[in-house]
């Protein structure tokens, strides 16, 4: 009950935070309401990837997973790609967010421990993260940004379409093909009989 407490306190401690923060963007720093979203967006998405990562139930990292897509779909629509948004949702939230929960629920027998065990790569994966973060951060401050403020430019679901389907058709094509090859693939794996030729 108490370590309950402990985790609604600092859930409410960082979303006052968050909050704070895009308030204090639109009102002291006179930055838009579309930036303030931006903030709130990119908080929602680190915080609940790093739920992902950090808590050991496995069905709350897949939901935590879901408001991960939903936060990156926000910034989408605020960034005006309002169709990569809906794609977003419909995709990721729709269909593989949903889709990896049943196959959790579905396999997990019941002598099968239910929460997550951390596997021995902890370490190795903490060191890569802190060197891609390192790396990220060397190449955004050795990266000479526009002084001003790029406009953003929204594309109609018309406009996307006709570029895709005519000057990109080949490479859409061909990542068709790609697909198509890797769910056959997925599909011989899994109906492989146990102990035939490999």
């Amino acid at each position: 009950m108490l370590r309950t407490l402990l985790s609604i306190a600092l859930a409410l401690v960082v979303i006052g935070f968050v909050l704070t923060v895009a308030a204090a963007m639109v009102i002291f720093l006179g930055q838009t309401w579309t930036d303030a979203l931006f903030w709130c967006f990119a908080s929602l998405m680190i915080v609940s990837g790093l739920l992902v990562v950090t808590m050991r139930d496995i069905i709350r990292c897949g939901l935590a997973m879901i408001v991960c897509f939903g936060a990156l779909a926000g910034i989408y629509i605020v960034m005006g790609a309002t169709l990569i948004g809906a794609a977003q949702v419909i995709v990721y939230i729709g269909a593989i967010s949903v889709l990896i929960l049943f196959a959790i629920m579905l396999t997990q027998t019941k002598a099968a421990p239910n929460r997550l065990v951390f596997q021995t790569q902890a370490g190795p994966a903490a060191i890569a993260a802190v060197v891609i973060a390192v790396l990220i951060g060397l190449a955004v401050s050795a990266t000479t940004w526009p002084g001003e403020r790029a406009e953003r430019v929204p594309y109609t679901a018309n406009q996307i379409s006709d570029q895709l389907f005519s000057t990109f058709v080949l490479p859409f094509e061909i990542v068709s093909v790609l697909l198509l090859a890797a769910v056959i693939g997925a599909v011989f794996l899994a109906k492989r009989e146990p102990g035939g030729p490999a």
